[in-house]
């Protein structure tokens, strides 16, 4: 029975290992249901350590088969073994070797964690706590040790064998049908970085040379048959490794890097040493497959596990504690790989938006924990957009406080100095204080302080002074356990825009610190002045969303429309017509009766239509601007007694007010976006698409049902992934004419394509309509429909939690008691999945009074379970505090 809240782990109470294991040399001798694992370890006692401490090893769910100390067979009163963990008394002073045999069953792994079976192929996922799974150790990220694998298998099961680091040996078990190959990993690792891949998989190869002259191989390992699909992937991994060398000296330090692309993983991909595990939906894409989206999300992917060699391998985290030094500075490395690959300003707007709709709720919720948490009961449920999207926004702080140059100096000590260690937040920031000389002290407040701040900024124009004075006010409301919380270093990027449009220079700034045209608020309260300042101008506050806050301020609607119109700032003219557009829409989910049509103001009206006709503009840029926030977005800002299906019915009248009066212009655009080449999945090509499948939206959605011919046209048509879903998403959501027959075409198409779909399952599950529910409930029947596989779960379950909030949010609560059924079900096979899925209820206190009382007894209802796995009750526990 799993009936208790897992002790909790807290930062203060981190100390060294008391032992130090230099070598791990496993011999792993693969069976579907009897693998057998001999570890010989050398360890030695930490130099501190007390004489008489007993050695404590880590397992889960291990079978010990035998056990030897220094080559001789350990009694049975010198050790005690469980499952769970192995303790060895009387151990000798100096180094000394341990020969553990377990035994595992890779089958029986539902849990995908430690060692199991995709589709026959043998594969391991360790981070965080999983290597534990396949042997006792010291399963902490601070304890690095030098691995040697041998992998043995049948050779007709399992032709190809994968471990970490170079290739050593391979050869064939005399008088066996099995073979067998030696890894070398060179450089120390901790136990969550080990992996294995062994199976019959087909090989994609290519090689890179590094800037030091290293020749390198590059294998991208997937299914017979899927060989084709892999050539964006190597293509952005040589990217990705060239990118690393120019921008931040980062060379690769292995002469073989391996690929491996699984149907069955809980994550998106994994930075093991020289072996990444990826998720096959971040390697396998072609046109008829992958949509636009696709293909930018492998980009980064693979990007980010490459950049991971060394913000992650090379340097690791002393404990999970600081799991945002290696997350969150690798989400903003490889952001900024995208935002060069592409274009700047649409990766920024695209980053900020994934960061407030995902990670602002998370910080005003029950879940709400700092970028570097003190405390934590399940490490797998604090790998959150927190740590991730929030961790990269304060590196990108970091970086807007001491400008570029002093940034790549602090990086470069960073790498200089910790190489091969495993490390803290307080030294990664200590490398960046020495070198720009900068006190950094409050801005490491950001990595300690949950929560979302507020800027609220006034401007007063004096025009007999010339002088402009705002009036800036910061506060970060409480959240759990941190109630009162001091001024944080918030870098807020300004320019001021003139009555023409151009930019309006300025004289001196008092009040603040500046660099540049970045004003550094420290205070709780500053007014900072910009003197001559010879004209009204139009502040253009938080220019790049220099700062991840929530921004208050006196702009009226006609200062926000000049902007949208005017700003040199990408970022900012994006923000200042959503603005408008929020407002637009809360205004209506709060109008009163349903009925109540919705009065678009003219302006509003006029400055989406001038934006989209704009051809200066990026078509990517344009398609940005059109798109009306999500309905999730709109309860967050909204904030409290939130009422989603208020909020849905606002949309869809803003969506088809818009359509209706913007019809024709909205036509010759789309008309004018239409591809006449053949699919490439360049930025460019992307950002037409982008356009014209939100124009297809609009068409869709106008009142009439003048384009619905259109639509079918366009689905029919599609001769990519990207426009023919885009149609079918229209078709299924409006529910226009032969939307049945196009879901049924698209399966018939691609049903043996599980990526492809995906997608099919996730169109039906955010279709914002009453008998969705339903639907997916049927859908879990579909012999297509596996919950066994993370991916299909999230396309359809996770999909519908969270992608479709007047669904999952009913009136009645059979929203909430699908999901939390579906999850208690799941819990007993894959705790990850089941307790990722729980987190679609973070914003359960936001909604109004019938839907939060039935939230909270579905909540109970499953705190009262009685075999809850620890990563499902960390996450209802913490929801009900």
């Amino acid at each position: 029975m799993r009936t208790e809240t897992p002790a909790p782990v807290r930062l203060e109470d981190y100390s060294p290992p008391s032992f130090r294991i230099d070598t791990v040399d496993l011999d792993i001798r693969l069976a579907p249901r009897a693998t057998r694992v001999a570890a010989r370890l050398t360890i030695r006692r930490a130099g501190d350590a007390p004489a008489d401490a007993p050695l404590i090893l880590d397992g889960d769910e291990l079978t010990l088969v035998s056990l030897a100390l220094d080559g001789q067979v350990l009694a049975a009163d010198r050790y005690r073994a469980t499952p769970s963990r192995l303790e060895i008394d009387k151990l000798p002073d100096g180094p000394f070797r341990l020969d553990i045999e377990t035994r595992l069953d890779p089958d029986a792994n539902t849990k995908l964690m430690g060692l199991y079976r995709s589709n026959g192929t043998y594969c391991t996922q360790c981070e965080a706590e999983g290597f534990r799974r396949i042997t006792y150790f010291l399963d902490r990220p601070d304890c690095l040790a030098v691995y040697t694998t041998r992998i043995e298998a049948r050779a007709s099961e399992a032709p190809l064998l994968l471990g970490n680091g170079n290739p050593v040996e391979q050869g064939e078990v005399p008088g066996t049908d099995r073979h067998y190959a030696i890894w070398h990993d060179p450089h120390p690792k901790p136990s969550y970085l080990f992996a294995l891949v062994a199976g019959d998989l087909a090989c994609v190869s290519d090689r890179f040379t590094t800037a030091e002259g290293r020749d390198v191989a590059l294998n991208i390992y997937v299914e017979h048959g899927n060989e084709n699909h892999c050539g964006w992937a190597m293509d952005s991994l040589k990217r990705s490794m060239r990118w690393d060398e120019e921008t931040f000296g980062r060379c690769y330090d292995l002469d073989v890097f391996n690929i491996v692309a699984v149907s069955d993983f809980n994550m998106g991909a994994m930075e093991n040493k020289g072996l990444n595990i990826f998720n096959d939906k971040y390697v396998l894409a072609d046109p008829d497959t992958a949509t636009d989206q696709d293909y930018a999300g492998i980009e980064a992917v693979i990007a980010h596990e490459y950049f991971h060699n060394w913000t992650g391998n090379r340097i690791t985290c002393r404990d999970w504690f600081q799991l945002c030094l290696k997350e969150g500075l690798t989400v903003f490395r490889d952001q900024e790989f995208s935002a060069d690959m592409r274009s700047r300003a649409v990766k920024r707007i695209s980053d900020v938006r994934l960061l407030k709709s995902h990670q602002f709720p998370e910080d005003a919720g029950p879940l709400a924990h700092p970028v570097r948490p003190r405390l934590y009961h399940e490490i797998n449920n604090f790998y959150t957009a927190t740590v991730y999207e929030k961790g990269a926004e304060v590196v990108r702080m970091l970086k807007t406080v001491l400008g570029a140059a002093d940034f790549r100096k602090g990086m470069d000590l960073f790498f200089e100095r910790h190489d091969g260690e495993a490390t803290t937040i307080e030294a990664f920031l200590a490398c960046f204080a020495e070198a720009s000389g900068r006190d950094l002290n409050q801005f490491a407040l950001w990595y300690e302080q949950a929560g979302t701040p507020s800027l609220r900024i006034d401007s007063d124009y004096d025009a007999n002074e010339q002088r402009l004075t705002l009036t800036v006010v910061q506060h970060t409301p409480p959240t759990p356990k941190q109630s009162d919380k001091p001024a944080l270093h918030i870098p807020v990027r300004i320019g001021l825009v003139g009555p023409t449009g151009a930019k309006l220079s300025h004289g001196a700034v008092t009040g603040a610190q500046t660099t540049g045209d970045v004003v550094h608020i420290t205070a709780p309260k500053q007014k900072v002045i910009f003197h001559d300042v010879a004209d009204r101008p139009v502040p253009s506050l938080l220019r790049g969303f220099s700062a991840p806050v929530t921004l208050k301020s006196d702009l009226g609607d006609t200062d926000l429309l000049f902007l949208a119109a005017n700003d040199a700032d990408a970022f900012n003219r994006w923000e200042a017509l959503q603005t408008v557009v929020f407002k637009t829409l809360i205004a209506q989910t709060f109008a009163g009766p349903r009925q109540q049509p919705l009065e678009i103001d003219p302006r509003l009206t006029a400055a989406i239509e001038a934006t989209m006709t704009d051809d200066t503009l990026e078509p990517a840029f344009r398609a940005l601007c059109l798109q009306l926030p999500g309905e999730a977005d709109i309860a967050r800002e909204i904030g409290s007694n939130v009422d989603p299906e208020a909020i849905h019915l606002a949309r869809s009248q803003m969506r088809a007010g818009l359509a209706t009066a913007l019809a024709p212009s909205i036509k010759r655009i789309y008309d004018g976006m239409r591809e006449t080449a053949p699919y490439a999945p360049d930025a460019a090509a992307a950002g037409r698409r982008a356009l014209k499948n939100v124009l297809l939206d609009y068409l869709g959605h106008a009142h009439g049902g003048e384009y619905d011919a259109l639509v079918r046209q366009q689905f029919d048509a599609a001769d990519n992934m990207t426009d023919r879903l885009a149609a079918l998403t229209v078709l299924v959501h409006a529910r226009l004419p032969g939307y049945e027959d196009a879901l049924s075409a698209f399966a018939d198409r691609h049903a043996r394509t599980p990526l492809a779909m995906d997608k099919w399952f996730m169109v039906q599950a955010t279709a914002p309509r009453e008998e969705t529910l339903a639907a997916v409930k049927t859908l879990t029947a579909h012999p297509g429909f596996s919950a066994a596989n993370p991916n299909r779960v999230r396309a359809l379950i996770g999909a519908f939690a969270s992608g479709n909030q007047s669904q999952f949010n009913r009136a009645d609560g059979a929203g909430f008691d699908f999901i939390a059924d579906f999850a208690l079900d799941l819990d007993t096979r894959n705790p990850q999945a089941a307790a990722r899925l729980l987190s679609a209820f973070r914003s359960w206190r936001a909604l109004e009074p019938g839907r939060r009382a039935r939230a909270r007894a579905t909540l109970e209802r499953m705190a009262q379970a009685s075999d809850l796995s620890p990563d499902v009750r960390d996450i209802v526990d913490r929801c009900l505090q």
